[in-house]
């Protein structure tokens, strides 16, 4: 039986870093590196913005997902020094972490990514040390984004190939919201969705499954190069593996099985990372996976043909039934030109004229004050510009959807006071004899993930609504004109 390989890789049950498609990282890297067509077209609109982590959450799950490559025990030895008993150990620590996964509640609490990056880095740090533990961090961020796209400069923004890929520094260093102005997909994990573009114009949303906090989700800008249809999927060395009926480590599970958990159509996006079909529509809109994104078999047919029409290739419903036909035969079509992917973490976006707070899923502490200001500066706004009553429901937001946060939200001992209301009665009123308006607060919800405010002076502003939103129950979306992108 093999052990522990580098091998087909489901986000259902994703192997986190190896990758959904089981290619070797390796050599996966090498391909990007060398690829003309790495670099996504020029457009002056890369990226999501300074809400975007800048550091990756290292998680003990995550860990052990690396260890499924033989290479990385290597690394460690040369590296970071460390001797064949600390690799076993890391390795048996990181291995009994993510069998305590429980992925039918994965997500049901706060501070989960927060509490998975804590225990890993105390119990890490109680075995190699503080200093070596920082190292094995910095070494598992950097692998981590050898998927990203190579870039140009973010002041640049060039479409000339490199290199070297961007930092995940220099992605947060860049403007918020940001509306892209060519044809690619854009990934929002906090709002659980994903848009196509084509040339600047929002075609299509779709809400979509992320990965669980103890497999976030990479922040990062990666590409689509084709579209495997019928893919085959081989479970690795894993807990959550052993938890399977009927699949065994190591054995190839046929193409079309029921047993396959990425569905009928894979489209890999540089590792870690896929996105495929195959999910209930339960997962949707949730935790879904190891590390990548989820979709219903209807809707990665539907987003199937869009990628491929950016893609300056063909896919018609004809096409999607063939390639589907025989249904063990793993088929793979070319995009004519690689369309761009960005997985963005913004939990703050002025969007068509409304600000929305997305609950800080991972814990990365984005739901700030000064991230706010960030966003708002974008649209040529302080936040003192804005009146009292939505001052008063901007920091409620904030606190509502921080989570874990260790940044505690202020709220300014004095705001202005809040507009009069007319029908004010003398029986309550200030030295003015003006009854005052309290200020409005969002409805708290149980598990709410989202705080949506109205800002009069952000009307007609902002990233656009969802456009043909596909929710995946499967049913026709309402008719919805496509609206221009606005900046």
């Amino acid at each position: 039986m093999i052990t522990r390989p580098l091998l087909v890789l489901s986000c259902a049950t994703l192997l986190f870093v190896a990758g959904c498609d089981g290619t070797n990282q390796n050599q996966a890297n090498r391909t990007a590196a060398a690829s003309p067509s790495a670099s996504p077209s020029a457009s002056t609109t890369q990226a999501a913005g300074p809400a975007v982590a800048v550091s990756q959450p290292v998680t003990l799950p995550v860990l052990d997902a690396f260890f499924a490559e033989q290479s990385f025990s290597d690394v460690l030895r040369s590296r970071l020094q460390l001797t064949d008993d600390q690799i076993t150990q890391l390795k048996d620590l990181a291995h009994q972490e993510t069998s305590k996964l429980n992925e039918a509640s994965a997500g049901q609490t706060e501070g989960e990514t927060a509490a998975a990056r804590t225990t890993a880095q105390e119990k890490v740090s109680a075995l190699i040390g503080a200093a070596k533990a920082e190292q094995l961090a910095t070494l598992v961020r950097e692998r981590w984004n050898n998927g990203a796209v190579p870039s140009g400069t973010p002041a640049e923004k060039s479409a000339a190939p490199s290199t070297n890929p961007l930092t995940a520094e220099e992605f947060a260093a860049l403007a918020p919201n940001t509306v892209p102005t060519d044809s690619r997909v854009v990934v929002n994990a906090p709002a659980f969705r994903m848009d196509v573009f084509e040339s600047g114009r929002l075609i299509k949303s779709y809400k979509v499954g992320i990965g669980y906090p103890q497999f976030p989700l990479p922040t990062a800008l990666r590409k689509a190069t084709s579209i495997i249809f019928n893919p085959t999927w081989t479970p690795p060395d894993e807990p959550w593996v052993a938890k399977m009926k009927g699949v065994a480590v190591g054995q190839k599970v046929d193409a079309g099985s029921a047993l396959n958990p990425l569905g009928p159509i894979k489209i890999p996006i540089g590792a870690p990372s896929l996105i495929h079909g195959g999910k209930p529509l339960a997962k949707i809109g949730t935790f879904a996976s190891h590390g990548c994104v989820g979709m219903t078999t209807p809707q990665v047919k539907d987003f199937s043909k869009l990628l491929a029409q950016i893609g300056g290739s063909q896919l018609t419903d004809a096409g999607l039934a063939r390639y589907g036909k025989d249904k063990t035969q793993t088929k793979s079509l070319k995009l004519s030109k690689d369309v761009p992917v960005e997985l963005r973490y913004e939990t703050i976006v002025v969007e068509d004229g409304k600000l929305h707070i997305y609950r800080d899923v991972y814990d990365q502490d984005t739901n700030t004050e000064e991230q706010l200001r960030s966003v708002l500066e974008k649209y040529g706004l302080k936040l003192e510009d804005l009146s009292a009553d939505e001052q008063n429901q901007i920091y409620e937001g904030l606190s509502q959807m921080a989570g874990k946060s260790t940044k505690k939200i202020e709220r300014p001992t004095t705001l202005p006071s809040p507009s009069p209301s007319p029908s004010a009665s003398p029986a309550n009123v200030n030295a003015k004899g003006v009854k005052p308006v309290a200020a409005k607060k969002p409805a708290r919800k149980k598990n709410a993930r989202e705080v949506v405010i109205e800002i009069a002076k952000l009307s007609g502003k902002g990233y656009p609504a969802p456009v043909d939103l596909d929710t995946g129950s499967g049913k026709p979306a309402k008719p919805q004109a496509v609206t221009a992108a606005k900046p």
